[in-house]
């Protein structure tokens, strides 16, 4: 009996160009999905569908910081919130749910663009430079370069008490310790890798003080209380800056945090300064729910001081920022006299 034949296994049948086609856009739609989209949000659009991402520090007491339980809690966080909620009561939808992503400073004009967030309030502020890259709502902040020293130490008082061999601290490549060695040389700058390092050399006594925004630095004083306490920055003389002047007297900075959003939307932006402005209005029993956040973020002693200051004759500071006036973008510097460095 001869041997039966063998059978040939069946080939599956060929995928036309077509359907290979449609598999390798598939897969490129769920790549796609997988990643994030590429294109920039819109604030509004995401409240109306009913969820929003919104940027913003964990790492700052007071301002912005992320909890063992994985709450986001701080002032930033609370501006967020509420605008979002009001916008969202101003459309008529639910309040959206709310996700939080951390945004350090050096990603924050890429995550915008990128679509990851539909906002960004975090320490962020508003400058030519980033207004070129991303739109801005605010100022909801107006804000001063400070100095944290500890609380029993009542050798430094002013910016010039740190030449008498006092340490400062900031963290590393900061503008604001450098612009504090241009005008005292003989300070001893030691710099960290961060600011929480910062502040546990300071309590250790290994530094003297610590220099950055204020209410950063309020923040830190509120978390730690009875430990620390701010000491105003002012130009002690006259001085050249970027061939700007700063007479005596001028704080060594001033920062307006805005919330970043993407460019050319100004639906968004229009929102959002309206939702602000709600937001700095006075309730019932006299106080705003901005004030409330910024006393429940950075305590009363803080926010007092900083209105008794902008309030005091001839004060070169101010307390309440004003949403939507940019301004002081356009603000020309007074150039310096001959002579002056």
């Amino acid at each position: 009996m001869g041997s039966a034949p063998v059978k040939s296994p069946k080939r599956p049948p060929r995928m036309s160009t077509l359907g290979l086609l449609a598999v390798a856009a598939a897969l490129v739609v769920a790549t796609m999905a997988a990643c994030g989209s590429s294109e920039p949000r819109n604030l509004v659009d995401s409240i109306r569908d009913g969820t929003v991402v919104l940027g913003t520090k964990y790492d700052q007491p007071g301002l912005g910081i992320r909890n063992p339980d994985k709450i986001v809690t701080g002032f930033d966080p609370a501006v967020s919130t509420y605008v979002v909620n009001h916008i969202a009561d101003s459309l008529g939808v639910e309040h959206p749910e709310i996700r939080w992503r951390e945004t350090p400073s050096a990603q924050r004009e890429t995550l915008i663009k990128n679509g990851e967030v539909d906002m960004i309030a975090a320490t962020y502020s508003i400058t030519s430079s980033r207004a070129n890259e991303v739109d801005f709502a605010g100022p909801y902040l107006i804000n001063y370069q400070g100095l944290l020293v500890r609380d029993d130490d009542d050798s430094i008082t002013t910016l010039t008490d740190l030449n008498n061999g006092k340490k400062l601290c900031s963290v590393t490549g900061s503008t604001s310790a450098q612009n504090v060695k241009a005008q005292l040389p003989s300070v001893q700058l030691q710099e960290y890798d961060s600011y929480s390092s910062c502040v546990e050399a300071l309590r250790r006594g290994k530094v003297d003080a610590l220099t950055t925004d204020e209410v950063i630095l309020a923040g830190y004083a509120n978390f730690f209380p009875d430990e620390f306490k701010l000491v105003d920055m002012n130009y002690p003389k006259d001085a050249c800056v970027k061939d700007a002047l700063k007479t005596a007297g001028t704080p060594f900075s001033t920062e307006y945090y805005g919330i970043g959003v993407a460019k050319d939307d100004p639906e968004v932006v229009t929102a959002i300064n309206e939702a602000l402005d709600a937001m700095m209005q006075p309730g019932p029993d006299g106080q705003s729910p901005w004030d409330e956040a910024l006393r429940d973020a950075i305590g009363d002693e803080q926010v007092d001081r900083m209105i008794d200051r902008a309030e005091a004759p001839d004060s070169q500071y101010m307390f309440t920022p004003d949403p939507g006036n940019l301004d002081f973008l356009e603000s020309e510097p007074t150039p310096c006299p001959p002579g002056l460095s």
